[in-house]
């Protein structure tokens, strides 16, 4: 992953799923209301709480050792003990769903891994599934 691209809408991180399947964008946008860490699939915009970049890493320095990322639609349960499933309990530090577009909150365990990995503050696997990640 590059290091050197902004993280800013027009400067955004070219990042792929941690399979390595689909290519996406993604950027910081403090201005928004709530800050939001933007995420542009295709066609399709997710955000989540700007917050949550440091909020997972300091879970993971917490949790201090490998934890699957677990990638699920808003529809669907999360598996506990996920990242994905961390991204949306009522025991995080923002009490529930970091993503703010109601039917978009979900895939957290897919996008925010390789933000984390682009960043230098986590490492993450790029097998063809049952990906986990860890602070550095």
């Amino acid at each position: 992953m590059a290091k050197s691209a902004a993280g800013t809408r027009e400067n955004p991180w070219k990042l792929k799923t941690p399979p390595g399947t689909s290519e996406y964008l993604a950027f910081r946008d403090p201005a928004l209301d709530p800050p939001a860490l933007v995420v542009q699939v295709g066609t399709t915009e997710l955000r989540y709480q700007l917050r949550c970049v440091e909020d997972l890493h300091a879970m993971l320095k917490k949790h201090a050792d490998w934890i699957l990322l677990g990638s699920a639609d808003e529809q669907k349960d999360a598996a506990e003990g996920t990242v994905e499933a961390w991204g949306r309990s009522p025991k995080n530090p923002v009490k529930g769903w970091y993503g703010l577009k109601k039917g978009l909150r979900g895939r957290f365990g897919m996008y925010l891994p390789p933000v984390l990995e682009t960043l230098g503050l986590a490492e993450v696997e790029h097998n063809p599934k049952n990906n986990r990640m860890r602070a550095l």
